[in-house]
């Protein structure tokens, strides 16, 4: 047998044999004050258990609960466990062009539904997701948390979006450097497109890292003015306003790149086209094993005795008297 929490006994065991000694060689506080014939009549618990044996019985207890707490087990070795579902990495894009209405209410916000869609149809699948513009960054590491990832995802708003261009060689670059590790290599994006120049690297890192490319395009073939961070149209030096469209080249990224795309539209069906291919490619795969150690919980043995011997120590058990019959003592004086 052994502990799995060693260091909660040894920390535990050394104030409570302190307390106890303190206990059984000190009187208590009352008999200090009162006259002990006085305390004789004011204790209700005449003729049941002893103080002292009531002391005895609560270290006793005392005792089994410090080794419940420590959490005794007897360990059976290890054993490896496998563990399904798929390693997925998204990546919303922040760009100005996200804040284009097109899409109700804007772009971001429209693909911050698609992504929660996406996340209820995963539950147990890992996955890791990161915001890109000018710049990548993480913004929640890989986990099978569903909800907390929709509540971190509820909180990017139009507060994190760049008015930079998107820069697609930042986003493979981390995306290498996140899903090294994992056995299936699966990266999801969210995004309006991208400039054909800068999607043309894009492929490239990911086509040397093995990584699979899978596409929801947001907004409108038309496009809409691309709207700045006082929400008015933004315009270049001649004064004319920019429009931003959809850019459907990363959906032929996607296919070259061992994935698909779909063009987002206010149904459902898009993401579970997504994720049909997705699990198709996938099916049957495995994020990998895990060893655990297997072991034989003891603990509530412990427990259950000392709240049982906890449970005796604080009751008030009738005795026999002198004519044979039973009593409790109380207050008060004869009837």
């Amino acid at each position: 047998m052994s502990f799995v929490y060693p260091y909660l006994f040894l920390a535990l065991i050394v104030p409570f044999v302190f307390f106890a000694l303190l206990v059984s060689t000190n009187k208590g506080r009352l008999s200090r004050i009162f006259d002990e014939k006085v305390l004789e009549r004011l204790n209700a618990a005449k003729g049941t258990l002893s103080l002292g044996v009531r002391h005895m019985l609560l270290f006793v207890s005392l005792f089994f609960m410090i080794v419940a707490i420590a959490r005794p087990v007897i360990e059976k070795g290890e054993k490896i466990v496998s563990v399904e579902g798929l390693n997925v990495l998204v990546g919303l894009d922040i760009s100005a062009s996200m804040r284009s209405t097109d899409q109700y209410p804007n772009r971001l916000e429209f693909a911050k539904k698609k992504i929660e869609t996406f996340l209820n149809a995963m539950p147990s699948d890992e996955v890791g997701m990161m915001a890109f513009a000018h710049a990548s960054f993480v913004v929640a590491p890989f986990t099978s948390d569903k909800e907390t990832l929709k509540e971190i995802i509820k909180r990017v708003d139009e507060n994190y979006i760049n008015m930079g261009s998107t820069d697609f060689e930042s986003l493979a670059m981390l995306s290498a450097r996140l899903l090294k590790d994992k056995p299936y290599k699966i990266l999801a994006v969210f995004t309006d497109g991208g400039d054909e120049e800068a999607l043309g690297d894009f492929a490239d890192i990911l086509a040397a890292n093995d990584i699979a490319l899978y596409t929801v395009l947001v907004g409108t073939a038309k496009g809409a003015p691309v709207i700045d961070e006082r929400g008015k149209p933004f315009t270049q030096q001649d004064g004319s306003i920019v429009i931003t469209q959809r850019n459907d080249m990363l959906l032929e990224v996607s296919k070259k790149n061992g994935g698909t795309g779909v063009i987002a539209d206010n149904s459902k069906e898009d993401i579970e086209k997504l994720l049909s291919m997705m699990r198709d490619k996938y099916k049957n795969k495995q994020q990998g094993e895990v060893k655990i150690k297997e072991r034989q919980e003891l603990f509530y043995y412990p427990l259950g005795i000392g709240l049982l011997i906890l449970l005796i120590a604080l009751s008030s058990l009738p005795k026999k008297t002198a004519n044979g019959k039973r009593h409790t003592a109380g207050y008060g004086g004869k009837k």
